[in-house]
């Protein structure tokens, strides 16, 4: 599998994430935050898993397309992708300043929080 990123890169930023996920359709966005965020702000079509349940539910994650994770702001993100780096996910990136960033950068309808 050809990775839309560079190799060893751990996080992108929004507009690189806009720019792959235009050129990438079967990205799959993994938001990793509560049910209580979600039903604040949330991006259409993201894979919801809290941070929580990921050991319980990896089985959901797909493995065979490259995978963005976005939280909050990137922090329990970049915990989890590498998680599931450790779980052998090298297909799996953080996307730097998450929800919020991406309602600032990409989707001024999604509201801050």
């Amino acid at each position: 599998m050809s990775l839309p990123w560079a190799e060893g890169q751990s996080e992108i930023s929004i507009a690189d994430y806009v720019r792959i996920k235009a050129a990438s359709p079967d990205l799959v966005l993994l938001d990793v935050r509560e049910p209580y965020e979600l039903a604040m702000a949330a991006v259409t079509g993201a894979l919801h898993i809290p941070m929580q349940t990921i050991p319980a539910r990896i089985a959901e994650i797909p493995r065979e397309v490259p995978v963005a994770v976005i939280c909050h702001h990137g922090a329990r993100s970049m915990a989890v992708v590498n998680y599931l780096r450790k779980a052998g996910f090298e297909n799996t990136i953080n996307l730097a300043g998450g929800i919020h960033a991406y309602a600032n950068e990409a989707d001024g309808s999604i509201p801050l929080y």
